[in-house]
């Protein structure tokens, strides 16, 4: 007796290791994992808000494009025909390097 006694306590012990070792499952009281329907509209309204942001980074830049080529025609105005200054060097770059991000957003 005192053997299947052992054998069904060493049964219960293994039994009891696989059981939880085993990979646990969602509990049934976790909240609800959104329907396909449900993700679409989210992933959909995500992309609307990138792009408005997208947008309205566009037009910021835009304008700031607007304010710096001004700025370099006053500049070069000022200039002569033999001397360009610095200042309007760091203008035609800063213009450059805006004008590539704009085109870099516009693409996406």
């Amino acid at each position: 007796m005192r053997s299947s006694t052992a054998l069904r306590l060493i049964a219960f012990l293994l039994v009891s290791v696989i059981a939880f070792s085993a990979p646990q499952q969602n509990p049934p009281f976790g909240p609800p994992q959104p329907k396909d329907e449900q993700r679409e509209k989210i992933e959909k309204e995500m992309a609307k808000k990138a792009n408005e942001q997208r947008q309205a980074e566009i037009r910021r830049d835009s304008e700031q494009l607007l304010k710096l080529a001004t700025e370099l025609k006053q500049y070069v105005d000022k200039s002569n025909e033999n001397i360009l200054s610095v200042e309007v060097v760091r203008k035609a770059e800063e213009i450059e390097k805006l004008a590539h991000s704009v085109k870099e957003k516009m693409k996406n």
